[in-house]
């Protein structure tokens, strides 16, 4: 049972941010610096609003959060109001889907990092694809 009225968990929920998660994104800016990958920029316009890109490869990283974005792995569904719930992150599954698929097909890479996923070595061979494009 929730411990908040639906108004406060509402309010609570109403501010929680997609940028600048510390638990994500800058994590990851950490790992990209120490590994020396640069040409990344963050904030962008594109479609989908990734995380990062990598705009002259045309790579676009997403950093997907475990509950909002439903991992098979560790999502674990709230039990009050489960319906709303199940509900809303299929949405979201499905709006991923679709930002992939767009993006795809205007020729861009997609690369998608679950949050548990956010380890160098987890990191280093997912974004494997990255040292293709640069020299060292």
């Amino acid at each position: 049972m929730d411990t908040f009225s639906s108004a406060v968990r509402s309010r609570i929920m109403a501010r929680v941010r997609s940028q600048r998660n510390r638990s994500t994104e800058l994590k990851i800016i950490e790992i990209l610096k120490r590994g020396g990958l640069k040409g990344w920029r963050r904030n962008s316009p594109l479609h989908g609003k990734p995380d990062f890109i990598y705009p002259k490869q045309r790579i676009a990283l997403f950093v997907d959060g475990c509950f909002w974005h439903g991992c098979p792995k560790c999502c674990r569904m709230p039990s009050a109001h489960r319906k709303y719930w199940v509900n809303k992150i299929e949405r979201n599954k499905n709006r991923d889907k679709d930002v992939t698929k767009a993006l795809k097909k205007k020729g861009w890479k997609v690369i998608r990092i679950w949050e548990h996923e956010i380890s160098a070595a987890k990191i280093a061979r997912k974004l494997n694809i990255l040292s293709k494009y640069y020299k060292t």
